[in-house]
């Protein structure tokens, strides 16, 4: 009797917004991966969820809604590139050791964020692995929508987009609002997003729009988690 081939085992780098939660849904689909954790960089002085700014309460919920253990990986405040790099590093081993293969990301067009990745990966015996590359991001934003995938905007640029459009859901209505110069999807960090529900969790977390506050040069607008949340 022939035996197929194990799976290669992976990590996902874990945002908790759309193009990382698409990318889970890919490699649910690709026979060659299975995803057995999301690693996720985490803000320990505010206990929120690096760069989206989103509570860490809110991505507890979503690990369980993806049933897959969350590899966090707790960042100082404020936390240097190089002390970044070396925790990474750590999380690099780590992965080696435990005998995975590589480490998935949601990158889209940026081929500078790419490489950066690739150079880094280079030597710790991990591979690192792009399932939306060059997807057009007009396309791909509304593959998302349409499959059900739920996200509102968590942090915004307002450099590069208007206020408003913080704490507002990624719908094709807001779609037809974006200026042309923003991406669909965001990719040039126009804005940044948390999802509560899609084809790659097994239910939905409910949440509602809090304060909007604006800090760092960028306007994040505070999701809160239902009463007692647990996934519906």
């Amino acid at each position: 009797m022939e035996t197929k081939p194990d799976k290669k085992r992976i990590l996902l780098s874990w945002s908790g917004g759309k193009d990382c939660s698409w990318a889970l849904h890919l490699l649910r689909q690709n026979p060659e991966f299975e995803v057995v954790g999301l690693l996720t960089t985490v803000n320990q002085h505010f206990s929120r969820v690096a760069m989206h700014g989103f509570r860490e309460e809110l991505l507890d919920l979503q690990g369980q809604a993806a049933g897959l253990p969350l590899w966090k990986v707790p960042l100082p405040w404020p936390c240097s590139n190089q002390v970044y790099e070396a925790l990474m590093a750590e999380v690099c081993q780590q992965a080696v050791s435990q005998g995975l293969y590589g480490i998935a990301y949601g990158d889209l067009f940026l081929e500078d964020v790419r490489s950066y990745r690739v150079e880094k990966m280079a030597g710790t015996g991990l591979e690192p692995i792009f399932p939306c590359w060059l997807i057009p991001t007009a396309q791909l934003v509304r593959q998302m929508i349409a499959a059900g995938v739920r996200a509102h905007l968590v942090c915004v640029d307002p450099r590069k987009m208007d206020s408003r459009f913080a704490g507002r859901l990624l719908d094709e209505h807001l779609l037809s609002e974006l200026p042309e110069t923003v991406d669909p999807c965001g990719e040039r960090g126009e804005f940044h997003t948390y999802v509560s529900a899609g084809p790659m969790f097994s239910g939905t977390i409910e949440v509602s729009r809090g304060e909007i506050v604006e800090r760092d040069n960028f306007v994040y607008a505070d999701l809160l988690p239902a009463p007692h949340a647990q996934l519906s």
